[in-house]
């Protein structure tokens, strides 16, 4: 009896774990390195002193590491609004611990920390998680108005 009771747990968790990972190839957020950074977003190597904005959407990067609790509960916050404003916004992830020298060249020194990019204008920096309804805030009245 507990043989398949144990058998029957495993079953569901498996089925549970591919509907998950099925979930994840679906995800509309996209993890970029230093140089997708300097192709997609900015190349402050080439102009340190001026941003120059190289996407076609605003944007969302959201700084983070593994690890970092904060972190994993912006997460699914960020799958939600790269879901919901899909074509009007991207949102990027950036892993800290792989990409040091990016996290290094925006001085990133506590996480998560969100960088959001208008379409015209500076980016803002927010450093810690926020509510999900202040992130949708910023996105409204700053990214997409």
């Amino acid at each position: 009896m507990k043989k398949s009771i144990i058998f029957a747990f495993l079953l569901l968790m498996t089925g549970f774990g591919a509907m998950a990972q099925e979930k994840n190839n679906e995800s509309k957020v996209q993890h970029i390195t230093y140089q997708d950074f300097i192709d997609k977003i900015w190349d402050f190597e080439k102009n340190p002193n001026e941003f120059v904005f190289k996407g076609k959407t605003a944007a969302i990067i959201d700084f983070y590491a593994d690890w970092c609790g904060p972190c994993r509960k912006v997460g699914p916050i960020m799958e939600k609004l790269a879901q919901e404003y899909d074509g009007r916004l991207s949102v990027y992830k950036v892993n800290v611990d792989k990409e040091k020298d990016l996290a290094s060249a925006f001085r990133v020194q506590s996480i998560p920390m969100v960088l959001f990019v208008p379409l015209e204008g500076q980016p803002m920096m927010q450093v810690g998680a926020l509510p999900e309804t202040e992130y949708r805030k910023v996105v409204e009245e700053r990214l997409l108005k």
